[in-house]
């Protein structure tokens, strides 16, 4: 029943103390597959219009109106990638791979945290997902 059937896209996601790492397989729109990790702007590193404690340093920019698979793990222990806005909370759990569909139904930009007790800097994991539309991704992660 939740199973996703031809993603457009397909994003593992996995919980490390403390960032997370994106791995994104792409076959519909750029035929390319690439990895990067996403950590907390530091306070001293903050820009005029940044968020604290939510902005990080690689945000995930996903396509608007596609479907995408996202399968959620760990590396270390139990984390929780939740971004209430888009309707998310998945469990990062190590040895195990959690799977949720996601369609972004509108362009903007969506924060959430791991809301796991996962550690002395659990408070320290933000998440940004920038829901764009297809060109800008492409143009984004510069594989045109």
């Amino acid at each position: 029943m939740d199973d996703l059937h031809d993603p457009g896209l397909t994003v593992r996601i996995i919980g490390r103390q403390w960032y997370w790492v994106y791995e994104v397989f792409d076959p519909t729109y750029t035929g390319r597959d690439w990895e990067f990790e996403s950590y907390l702007v530091a306070l001293e590193e903050l820009k005029q219009g940044q968020l604290r404690l939510l902005d990080v340093t690689e945000a995930l920019y996903l396509p608007v109106f596609d479907n995408i698979r996202l399968l959620i793990t760990s590396s270390d222990v139990l984390h929780s990638w939740a971004v209430p806005a888009l309707g998310i909370k998945m469990d990062a759990c190590p040895g195990r791979l959690n799977q949720v569909g996601l369609t972004i139904g509108y362009p903007g930009v969506f924060y959430g945290q791991c809301s796991e007790l996962c550690g002395v800097y659990h408070g320290f994991m933000p998440i940004a997902v920038h829901g764009v539309n297809s060109d800008r991704f492409i143009a984004r992660y510069g594989l045109e």
